[in-house]
């Protein structure tokens, strides 16, 4: 059966970071959403024109297209075993689509990771991204802002996934390693 493992938590938490590595040691693709959009647009696919049509006049691409794209990357065939979904889902509509995608693709969610970190740390380590990638976009406002939306949008999702008992805390504000070490153990477990 596949497997899947969503790994969640707030942006400047370290996900991406921790995908890559459970990526390795797991053997599952890292399924990340900014990738599938950047790709369909990119590549100039039927989805990647539609989401384009939204995006250009400044408005949220629907779930029906986001869905589509994760169906479409998760039937091809590195994803024959599961994969670690990065960035989707993003709110409670998005995951009671994704539990049905899994079903029609006869899989199942093993573990949702959580990497829990404070909103000071977040931010001070946005900033510091966005400081060292020279993005003037990211300063303190534009950040807290983006925890904000965080907070109402996504952070329910932690909720829809400790009712279904799939949810595991990890302490983010540990050391790479550590954090690593903490989300391998209890990924493996699952597995």
């Amino acid at each position: 059966m596949k497997t899947f493992v969503v790994l969640m938590g707030a942006p400047g938490a370290g996900k991406g970071t921790q995908a890559k590595k459970l990526e390795a040691s797991l053997g599952l693709p890292q399924v990340a959403t900014g990738d599938l959009f950047r790709a369909n647009l990119k590549n100039e696919t039927e989805l990647g024109k539609l989401a384009r049509t939204y995006m250009d006049k400044g408005e949220l691409v629907p779930d029906e297209v986001t869905v589509a794209m994760v169906r479409d990357r998760l039937s091809q065939p590195d994803c024959v075993h599961g994969a670690i979904l990065d960035g989707f889902p993003r709110t409670t509509a998005q995951a009671k689509a994704l539990d049905e995608l899994l079903n029609e693709f006869s899989a199942k969610i093993a573990i949702v990771p959580f990497i829990d970190v404070s909103q000071d740390v977040l931010v001070e380590r946005l900033a510091k991204r966005a400081e060292i990638e020279g993005r003037a976009d990211d300063n303190e406002e534009t950040i807290r802002v983006r925890m904000e939306v965080y907070q109402s949008e996504t952070a329910p999702l932690l909720a829809y996934y400790d009712e279904k008992g799939l949810l595991v805390k990890i302490n983010g504000e540990q050391s790479i390693h550590q954090v690593t070490e903490d989300l391998t153990e209890v990924v493996q477990e699952v597995m």
